[in-house]
């Protein structure tokens, strides 16, 4: 992914300040950035700080006489390989969904035939009002491509979705978008989040999970160059912006789902699914009675993992997820064995380690030739180091890794 050329349009938010350190970013990897900033945009970052980082002329004003005589606004547009938005505030994407023109930066984006990388920035409310959401449904319509927001404190205080994605994730957005990468031309299946099995129309049984952790490895396979296929249950985490995503409730749906999306070069089963189900499930909420509790008949529901490690379509690469409280190890290796996977990512789940539901991830990759531990890291550290696993073992296929 080298010598590629990249618009990258500024918008005016706070966030503007993250752009310096994608603009480092890019050009390390050797790519050509050339800048435009908004009119707000330049109350946060300097034209000169962007200049000097990006060793590049600013683009700042739509009748810039130079540059018109030759409608310098279409040749930008359409000059570079990708055009990179970020931030993207709510104005920004407001003027794009509308199709407005009224600055530079509107006007190239409407003028472009080049694929659009947008990175939205903004306040939590402003990102959760429904005009906002109306415009991200249309631009996503338009083929705009996605990379965050992520849920994190924002500089107004307040905490949620909006927080610009950092810029090294940008980057792996602008690879994926580029598709060069060494899962290029591959398709892999991600399961993520918990399935919910209902009792009544008001309540469910459910295993813990966020989904965090399936959404990182879902991304990390998308900067890979993989087309990813992310079957999720009702996760807390946003689905990864690229990946083809199947949204269902419970085990059976999430199997179904699975099923249709095959085949695939690899599949990785990181949700957390429930094992059994109510076999009665109520219609009509039940009703609590003093002194009488109700009896709860259940079936066990099926098995993914398995089902897909012997099925006639198998992806050549199966990896399961064993999330375990004692005999980690043992029990992971038992479970591998069982199911008919490749791989199990094993990890500790107690109480005590704060990993379900947080942040990190201390997890054992088994195998059949045997197993290794990985330090503690952020989950999006342990998804990386995953992707690029699944990579070398597709490129370079072992008899013990890939099952044919």
């Amino acid at each position: 992914m080298q010598g590629k050329r990249i618009l990258l349009i500024i918008g005016g938010g706070i966030a503007a300040y993250k752009a310096l350190d994608l603009i480092r970013r890019l050009s390390e990897r050797g790519h050509a950035v050339t800048p435009v900033l908004t009119r707000a945009a330049s109350e946060f970052v300097t034209p000169l700080s962007v200049a000097t980082l990006s060793g590049s002329k600013v683009h700042q004003d739509l009748f810039d006489l130079t540059q018109e005589a030759e409608i310098g606004h279409i040749q930008l547009s359409r000059s570079a390989d990708l055009i990179v938005v970020a931030p993207a505030t709510a104005d920004l994407l407001a003027r794009m969904a509308q199709g407005r023109a009224d600055d530079l930066a509107s006007t190239l984006l409407l003028a472009t035939d080049t694929r659009v990388l947008v990175a939205p920035a903004m306040n939590v409310r402003m990102w959760d009002q429904p005009a906002t959401q109306r415009n991200l449904a249309t631009l996503r319509g338009d083929g705009i491509l996605f990379v965050g927001p992520n849920d994190g404190s924002m500089a107004c205080g307040e905490y949620g979705p909006g927080r610009m994605a950092e810029p090294l994730e940008i980057v792996a957005a602008v690879q994926a978008a580029f598709a060069q990468g060494p899962l290029a031309g591959r398709h892999v299946l991600v399961t993520s989040g918990p399935t919910q099995e209902p009792i009544d129309p008001v309540r469910y049984i459910a295993n813990r999970s966020s989904g965090a952790q399936g959404t990182a490895i879902a991304r990390a396979l998308l900067a890979l160059g993989a087309r990813v296929t992310f079957v999720t249950g009702p996760a807390e985490v946003p689905p990864p912006e690229g990946a083809q995503v199947v949204r269902v409730t419970t085990a059976q749906e999430m199997l179904r789902a699975v099923e249709a999306a095959l085949p695939a070069d690899a599949a990785i089963f990181a949700a957390a699914v429930a094992d059994w189900r109510v076999a009665d499930a109520r219609t009509s909420k039940m009703k609590k009675v003093a002194g009488a509790l109700p009896t709860l008949s259940f079936a066990e529901n099926p098995d993914i993992l398995h089902t897909v490690s012997h099925a006639a379509n198998r992806p050549g690469l199966v990896i399961g997820f064993a999330a375990e409280t004692d005999d980690v190890i043992a029990n992971a290796a038992a479970k591998r064995r069982r199911k008919g996977c490749d791989w199990i990512v094993a990890n500790d789940v107690s109480p005590a380690t704060g990993i379900m539901g947080g942040t990190e991830n201390a997890v054992t990759i088994l195998r059949e030739e045997g197993a290794e531990t990985w330090p503690r890291m952020a989950k999006d550290m342990v998804a990386r180091r995953l992707a690029e696993a699944v990579a070398d073992a597709l490129r370079n296929p072992k008899p013990q890794d890939i099952v044919s």
